[in-house]
């Protein structure tokens, strides 16, 4: 029905009419073909549409600040934080925002085709909210996006650098990939944080997995090995392949005041003996009983 008269259109009591041109919106399909069945996205476009819809009564809306508004921060926060986690992009959730403006404009203009003046007023309220909902969600969206990369790439460094203990007073690390000055800081906070917690004596640095030693690397493994040793432990450096050896010696790094083995097993051994532990062959085993 039309509205011929000055007074202000009342979209709260249209807000089912804006739902279901909203969500039945065939631009919303990729949104059902994903994480939302039709139950979830008509519970979560409600939550969003009550918020909005409540901003939009606002006399002064160019003045409006989503900062002041409890409600709707926390409900588009909310909104952006779950689409985030669920993968959706930044061009789907505008799609998703562009659906709400046109159902929007498509009810104001059923209702003041008759007041050009009132209905272009009412599209500019309906714009001036969109650029600042927009802005807060896209933000709310990236740190989000930001957070989570920087827990993931935490959780893939912590699983690159693990501290095993392969025996009673033996720690193992194995190191995967280059070395930087961050990652050494965490090879050694791991390693030192594992010998206070077993009491270990040794510790093998195990750099087979460590494309290439130069001047830094090795700076960096000799910090490691000189923070073991004000802990009491001394550390074997094994998987020293023979191209690496040969780098060693011609940038002349001097690593005589390290034990140095050319596999783990040869490490380990050499651990064996340190503690003065020896090993027992089961000969019922070796003979196959």
């Amino acid at each position: 029905m039309k509205n011929n008269d000055s007074q202000p259109v009342s979209l709260r009591q249209k807000k089912q009419e804006v739902l279901q041109l909203w969500i039945e919106s065939p631009k919303l399909l990729p949104f059902r073909q994903r994480q939302w069945d039709d139950d979830s996205l008509q519970q979560e476009t409600e939550k969003v549409l009550a918020v909005l819809l409540d901003a939009l009564n606002q006399n002064h809306l160019e003045n409006f600040e989503l900062e002041e508004s409890g409600d709707l921060k926390a409900v588009l926060s909310d909104f952006a934080r779950q689409r985030a986690q669920e993968g959706y992009s930044p061009q789907e959730i505008l799609v998703y925002l562009n659906t709400f403006k046109e159902a929007i404009l498509r009810i104001l203009r059923d209702e003041l085709e008759n007041q050009p003046e009132q209905l272009l007023q009412e599209f500019q309220k309906v714009d001036v909210l969109l650029e600042k909902v927009v802005l807060y969600i896209f933000e709310s969206f990236m740190q989000t996006k930001e957070q989570t990369i920087e827990r993931q790439t935490q959780e893939i460094a912590e699983l690159s650098t693990p501290v095993l203990q392969v025996w009673d007073g033996i720690l193992s690390l194995p190191i995967i990939g280059t070395l930087d000055s961050a990652r050494t800081q965490r090879i050694m906070e791991n390693l030192l944080h594992s010998i206070v917690e077993t009491g270990s004596q040794l510790a093998i640095l195990d750099i087979s997995g460590v494309p290439m030693v130069d001047t830094l690397v090795a700076q960096h493994l000799m910090k490691t090995v000189s923070a073991a040793r004000l802990m009491g432990a001394e550390c074997i450096i094994s998987g020293i392949r023979p191209e690496i050896a040969q780098t060693i010696v011609q940038l002349g790094i001097d690593l005589s005041g390290i034990k140095t083995k050319a596999s783990m097993a040869e490490a380990l051994k050499l651990a064996f003996e340190i503690l003065g532990l020896n090993l027992i062959p089961n000969e019922k085993k070796r003979m196959g009983a």
